[in-house]
């Protein structure tokens, strides 16, 4: 039993990832998936034609699932995820887009004189004086048959040796389609050249150049996708890059550089000035600042001292330090990236199913709408009927190749997810792409996401008469004494004040009321204005004070030392500078902001009104949070839920969309379809735009792929030729279709410069 047999075997069924080769179309796309649906075992299957990758999840062995590939005319094998399969892979790619450039040269060489020679007796008197009084028509109709047969024999051999055991197999496919247009153009061209007496009188013509020509310009669509599906997948590549190959380990007291492969968990590694981090790990020694925009999308490089997590990947600025390694391998957070993003990539959206079930049916359809274009023509065409008859069916062939449709979608998602790569923006799962565009609330906790998730000091002032560093170091002394995180929000404030705290004695905690010590002599009392007023002081000097605080969902605590006044207190969990921009954004987008809190209704509607949020579910349990997003849900419509993708793993699951806010090294937050990597609300509305942005242009790519070649259909067939003369030249077919495909690529590739509503989420990857 291999790695991949046994992988799939454990726990009754896993996913197991092939690289499929030879697919050119979307019914390439279904028939793969059709054939490993079939294979016992197998509970899902999806294959995407822009990556070229199976994901099959069940309990089955993968030589079975290679072997079902193969049978349906396709090349599979195991993917493998490791460096050199990577580099392989890139190999690979390079050498059918040099043997596409290669064969495209060829065919055009071959292909242009054909072309002059036919096209320019046609068209210009003088070519067809000249071929006349030099080598003569039959002679050069010879020398076009040789040309075009090279063309179709090395060049165009691709087309045949796909598309004709597809036709074989009754499954035919878009090298089906070439195969059987370009062969009737030579078959009817080389019956007119060599045996003309078969042929009805008026009825000899040859046409070679439309056989010789579609090749070329198939060639060139192919070459040209191939091209485009590099530039799709660049995002994964600049990730990639971003993983260091070599690393500075300390053994023995020594520096020693070894493969990024060999770092084992717990090393002791040295990262020097300007370097990139090599693994996940915390600082042992030094201080410096690191540029984590890759990762979090924020361009302020952040300062790294003792104890401080450092992520593989992220670049060192001019500091040195040793580090630990916490995470090596694919457990580190660049890797958990890059599998992300490649999973997001090779997934289907909801609206891909659609495609799936036209496109298994469109190219018999095209097929049979081919057949009886030929026999209409034969039938009720003009003389030469049988001319007519076989080039609008050749048109008929080419003109509906599916290609265009197998791409429209799978190049957009590719673009999309690696663009939101570069902003912070992380699809676990592909469909939450196109369901968080519908979203029409936004249900946001407020602990850790709305603000900073740690109570500070906001408000300190004292009463005339008192020195505030003096009334600070008291009551932060006092407050040393309790684990409450209020009273640490004092205690800090003062440290990072530079404030030594003084010694105390008597120190007690006055039930509903607050705290009291002796603090150098000095009697000093903290607590609610209600403790104040039980210790007979007026603290109306602070009501200005106390009344904004209140409006602002804070409560005031009161400082008091030897029997007087002497300051107010405020401590609240901050809001974050992001979070308003954020919230504003959000309300551009046409959708709703509400906030779920356990904090009383009181301190989370002020919270509310000063940030401009259209709804509040106030003193929610965490239990209460599924409950909480049940009934938004039924209130507005899809909801999307944002948290820490800790606490609120259940809501984060009950939602439309769950969308986690990155904890800095905890990258795999299994609850959440999206995580946004910069810890802050401003990923919702970039990631929302995104979706929107994304699944326009896949609506605008399968708009040109199915209108375009539906459409063009009954004008290849003639429908025009009755009215206005017009008919689709098979050579013309030929160039729309590649048109198609090209056309579909380029405007995918357009999201690369998507442009996020708040562009401070943008990094570095550019």
């Amino acid at each position: 039993m291999n790695q991949y047999t046994k992988l799939a075997a454990e726990n009754g069924g896993s996913t197991i990832s092939l690289d499929v080769q030879g697919m050119t179309c979307a019914s390439c796309v279904g028939r793969v998936e059709k054939a490993l649906k079939a294979v016992p075992g197998v509970v899902d299957a999806t294959v995407n034609l822009a990556t070229e990758q199976a994901t099959v999840r069940g309990s089955v062995n993968i030589e079975s699932l290679i072997s079902a590939v193969e049978k349906v005319g396709y090349d599979a094998k195991a993917a493998r995820v490791d460096d050199q399969a990577e580099e392989a892979a890139t190999r690979n790619k390079e050498a059918e887009r040099a043997l596409l450039r290669k064969e495209l040269l060829l065919a055009t060489l071959l292909a242009i004189p054909v072309f002059l020679i036919e096209m320019g007796s046609h068209m210009i008197p003088s070519v067809h004086e000249l071929i006349m009084n030099t080598i003569g028509m039959q002679n050069s109709w010879y020398l076009q048959f040789v040309l075009t047969a090279v063309t179709l024999a090395i060049p165009g051999r691709r087309f045949f040796q796909k598309g004709v055991p597809a036709l074989f197999r009754l499954a035919p496919d878009m090298n089906s389609l070439v195969a059987v247009g370009t062969a009737a153009a030579l078959g009817y061209s080389v019956v007119a050249t060599f045996a003309s007496d078969l042929l009805p009188e008026g009825t000899v013509n040859v046409y070679y150049e439309a056989a010789a020509v579609i090749v070329v310009l198939i060639l060139l669509g192919r070459f040209l996708e191939a091209r485009a599906k590099g530039r799709t997948s660049e995002a994964i590549k600049r990730l990639a890059k971003m993983q260091v190959k070599i690393a500075h380990v300390i053994r023995n007291g020594n520096s020693l550089d070894i493969p990024i492969n060999e770092v084992q968990l717990h090393d002791e590694l040295e990262v020097r000035p300007g370097e990139r981090i090599p693994v996940d790990g915390k600082v042992t020694n030094g201080k410096s600042f690191v540029d984590e925009s890759m990762i979090t999308g924020e361009p302020i490089p952040v300062e790294k001292s003792l104890g401080s997590n450092v992520v593989g990947g992220t670049v060192n600025q001019k500091g040195a330090f040793t580090m630990q390694a916490t995470a090596v391998g694919e457990q580190t957070m660049l890797a958990q990236i890059i599998r992300m993003v490649e999973q997001a990539q090779g997934s289907k959206l909801p609206i891909q199913a659609v495609v799936d079930k036209v496109t298994m049916w469109f190219v018999p359809a095209v097929m049979l709408a081919a057949l009886l274009t030929f026999f209409a023509w034969i039938i009720y065409g003009p003389s030469p009927a049988l001319t007519f008859a076989l080039v609008n069916a050749v048109a008929v062939l080419i003109i509906a190749c599916p290609c265009a449709m197998g791409l429209a979608t799978p190049t957009s998602i590719m673009v999309g997810t690696g663009r939101g790569a570069e902003l912070g923006i992380l699809f676990r799962k592909g469909e939450a792409l196109q369901l968080l565009k519908d979203a029409k609330v936004v249900a946001v906790d407020k602990t850790g996401t709305l603000t900073e998730g740690r109570p500070v000091l906001t408000d300190f002032e004292v009463a005339e008469g008192f020195d505030r560093n003096n009334v600070l170091a008291k009551a932060a002394a006092v407050e040393s004494k309790s684990e409450h995180p209020i009273a640490r929000a004092i205690v800090l404030a003062a440290t990072e004040s530079g404030l030594a705290l003084p010694s105390l004695t008597d120190f007690e905690s006055v039930t509903g009321m607050g705290v009291q010590a002796t603090v150098e002599g000095s009697i000093v009392e903290i607590g609610a204005d209600r403790f104040m007023r039980a210790l007979g002081l007026d603290v109306s000097v602070f009501s200005v004070v106390a009344e904004r605080l209140g409006k602002e969902g804070k409560s005031p605590l009161y400082v008091a030392i030897d029997g007087r006044l002497a300051g107010i207190i405020a401590v609240a969990d901050p809001i974050k500078l992001s979070t308003p921009p954020a919230i504003a954004a959000l309300h551009q987008l046409g959708i709703k902001v509400a906030m779920i809190t356990g904090d009383n209704a009181k301190t989370a509607n002020a919270i509310a009104q000063l940030l401009g949020i259209d709804e509040v579910v106030a003193e929610v349990m965490p239990e209460g949070k599924v409950e909480a997003v049940r009934r938004l849900k039924a209130t507005y419509g899809k909801i999307a839920f944002v948290g820490d993708g800790i606490n609120d793993a259940p809501a984060l699951a009950e939602a439309d969309v769950g969308l986690a806010i990155g904890t800095g090294t905890d990258v795999a937050v299994e609850s959440a379809d999206v995580v946004l990597m910069s810890g802050n609300l401003q990923g919702v509305p970039n990631a929302i735009a995104l979706s929107k942005a994304t699944i326009s242009n896949i609506h605008q790519n399968l708009f040109w792929a199915f209108a375009y070649n539906t459409a063009l259909i009954p004008v290849a067939a003639g429908a025009l030729y009755p009215g206005w003369g017009i008919l689709l030249s098979p050579i013309f077919a030929a160039g729309a279709m590649a048109l198609s495909s090209v056309f579909v690529l380029a405007n995918a590739l357009r999201l690369r410069g998507f442009k996020p509503p708040l562009a401070e989420g943008s990094s570095n990857l550019n």
